[in-house]
């Protein structure tokens, strides 16, 4: 039944990122859906009953004048398409019923004739008259209308040729190639949505296989839903691009592979012998059958919204390094809108004088600095010029380059377009960022992610969205001097096994100021932690938060081992302890890490207080750790365990910082 179905779109390319062609008009989104769906107490007025008018707006493609107007459709908003599969098209249909269901949602609301409709293909535009529908094969019986309207890309299809195709047809045409003429009347409506809704569907959403995948869930829920979001998250650029391609590439591989499969399928059902070359066709279908399930379960990855984030990190963040450029030579770039004589001046004095270089130095110029990175070898420096830049893509940074403002922070803006990508993505070996402000809006990923490698940011402002700089697992992140806020989440989140600096920084104004996770406990070293002298105030929620696993089973047996160590390292809870006994617990914390260095007032303040909780919960966590892991040992015959708190170099110093004004505290642990 699958091959049955209408073709208009299929799984092309246009089901991942609507084609913004002729036929889908520049403007902004038409206004909410009436008509089709609207209830019949919505209208107060009793005069739009007696002249009712139509409520969807009508275009004329561009180019194309010589055809009437037609109704703009395409620029639905999510909500309204939820709502028409949902609750009108296909309810709790499964997949073998689509086509049923779609049938009796047509017959209910499509005008059976007496409109006009322009016939629209890859190759041509024709303007065709519907005489009647046949619901269940969603196809109308159309003649051609008259006065005969026609434009083509072929100079030598004629109308001949348009009654030729016609009679090959027999004059039926599917409901998605078919936009309806625009009428004021209103009377048409319903009918122009219906096709759309269809249109988009065939299009957008059905894959050929989806009949053969029969569950316990209905099919809106399993396959439209998370598609049609997926669909609007492209559309608003909330998904990142390296996704998208790697999405359009999985329909393609999807469809190809599930086509020769169909065929190699029917090829054996009408061979009836038990010949080598039909069990040789069988091996091929079992290899063609495996690898569809693959790419599907790749396809469902990128569309269910909660694993979309982690496969696309896994996806993207391979960034390949270039290398030392071939002849050898390391180039600085300059990037800037326009150069005036003064800027340059000022640049060869500063920076481009033999003083600061060793010999003579090739220099590039760029007009933004998207350019400039992506012309980068490793060693190269890029220089940029006062000014506000706007760049559309990721700053890919693969090689250990300079990327330097000339002046203060905010002389040098770099503005982020687009929601899906992240601003700033590092796998160099050693990286420097300096003298820039960053600037994002309306953006779901983070500002900066060091995926591996060492990035350091000096002197900068991370004005942040969602989270602002993300360290991953075996990255190293240096931060200095340096002011991030805004951030809908973390400020800053350290992942277990990476090695985070930050000194004399301002983290404000986010929902946290930074994140420490310690969920992969078992299988990373917590991070290596070094804060000093920052200021972390005016967060929503804490300004350090801890996040980690409830405890293991194995770790509570060993908890009640009693041993003088637990003792020691208990965290005091009680708000009513007074000072004296605070510092008391200070000293013993101080006394088990041995490097620890910490700098303890009499009247313990706010910040050093924060200081020292942060330090409480490392070493328990540390402590815990240890114990796993030496009742693993034990487990596995290995007697000897390493109990040297500071073995796992959890931290370097974390000493001087103030923390003012955060919504929950200073400091908080998040178990889950």
């Amino acid at each position: 039944m699958a091959d049955e179905l209408p073709t208009g779109g299929g799984l092309g390319l246009g089901a991942m990122v609507p084609e913004r062609t002729n036929w889908a008009a520049e403007e902004e989104p038409a206004p909410l859906e009436k008509g089709l769906f609207q209830d019949e107490e919505s209208c107060s007025d009793c005069s739009c009953h007696d002249k009712p008018v139509t409520s969807l707006r009508s275009f004329v493609p561009e180019g194309k004048t010589h055809f009437p107007e037609i109704f703009q459709t395409s620029q639905l908003l999510f909500y309204e398409r939820f709502r028409a599969y949902q609750d009108y098209i296909l309810a709790d249909c499964k997949a073998s019923e689509v086509r049923e269901f779609t049938a009796e949602f047509l017959e209910k609301v499509l005008e059976p004739s007496g409109w006009r409709a322009v016939w629209h293909t890859n190759v041509f535009e024709v303007l065709v008259e519907v005489i009647d529908v046949d619901f269940s094969a969603l196809k109308a019986v159309v003649k051609l209308a008259e006065p005969y309207v026609c434009d083509s890309a072929v100079s030598t299809f004629t109308l001949d040729c348009v009654k030729e195709l016609l009679d090959l047809k027999e004059c039926r045409l599917p409901l998605q190639e078919l936009w309806v003429v625009f009428d004021g009347s209103g009377v048409f409506d319903q009918t122009a949505l219906a096709i759309e809704h269809v249109r988009f569907f065939y299009q957008n959403i059905w894959r050929s296989w989806d009949e053969e995948e029969e569950d316990e869930y209905d099919y809106f829920v399993r396959c439209v839903e998370p598609r049609l979001r997926l669909y609007y998250d492209i559309l608003e650029d909330r998904v990142p691009s390296g996704l998208v391609v790697d999405y359009r590439n999985l329909l393609s591989q999807c469809e190809e592979s599930y086509r020769k499969f169909l065929n190699l399928r029917s090829s054996l059902s009408n061979c009836n012998s038990d010949s080598e070359q039909e069990n040789i066709s069988m091996v091929e279908g079992l290899k063609l059958y495996s690898e569809i399930e693959q790419l599907k379960q790749k396809l469902k990855l990128i569309e269910n919204p909660l694993l979309r984030y982690v496969f696309g990190y896994q996806k993207n963040s391979n960034i390949q390094a270039k290398g030392i450029r071939p002849n050898g030579q390391k180039v600085t770039h300059v990037v800037s809108s326009t150069m005036m004589t003064g800027l340059l001046r000022s640049l060869l004095r500063d920076k481009l004088c033999e003083e600061h270089c060793e010999g003579e130095i090739e220099i590039e110029f760029h007009r933004d600095p998207l350019s400039a990175i992506n012309a980068c070898f490793e060693g190269d420096t890029v220089i940029v010029c006062p000014g506000h830049y706007v760049v559309q893509g990721t700053f890919s940074i693969a090689d250990s380059i300079e990327l330097e403002g000339y002046g203060l922070p905010d002389d040098i803006v770099i503005e982020k377009r687009g929601k899906g990508d992240t601003f700033v993505d590092c796998t160099g070996a050693d990286i420097k960022i300096s003298s820039i402000k960053f600037v994002q809006h309306d953006a779901i990923e983070g500002i900066l992610i060091i995926h591996r490698g060492k990035t350091t940011l000096e002197n900068c402002v991370l004005q942040c969205e969602t989270t602002g700089v993300t360290v991953r697992t075996s990255a190293e992140f240096l931060m200095k001097n340096s002011d991030l806020y805004g951030a809908k989440g973390a400020g800053i989140e350290i992942y277990p096994g990476s090695k985070c600096i930050l000194s004399d920084n301002g983290i404000h104004h986010c929902k946290e100021g930074i994140l420490i996770k310690d969920f992969l406990d078992e299988h990373y070293d917590i991070p290596k932690i070094s804060m000093v002298n920052n200021v972390i105030h005016n967060n929503e929620g804490y300004g350090v938060v801890l996040v980690k696993p409830t405890i293991f089973s194995d770790l509570q047996d060993s908890a009640h081992d009693g041993t003088e160590e637990n003792k020691t390292l208990k965290i005091q809870t009680n708000e009513e302890a007074d000072g004296a006994e605070r510092v008391d617990l200070e000293e013993l914390i101080q006394c088990a890490t041995g490097k620890m260095e910490l700098y303890v007032r009499t009247d313990l303040s706010e910040q050093v207080e924060g200081n020292c909780e942060i330090v409480n919960e490392l070493v328990a966590v540390s402590t815990q750790k240890g114990q796993m892991k030496k009742k693993r040992l034990s487990e596995l015959g290995i007697t000897q365990a390493d109990d040297n708190l500071m073995s796992q170099e959890m931290f370097v110093a974390i000493m001087g910082n103030q923390f003012k004004w955060n919504g929950k505290g200073s400091f908080g642990t998040f178990l889950f």
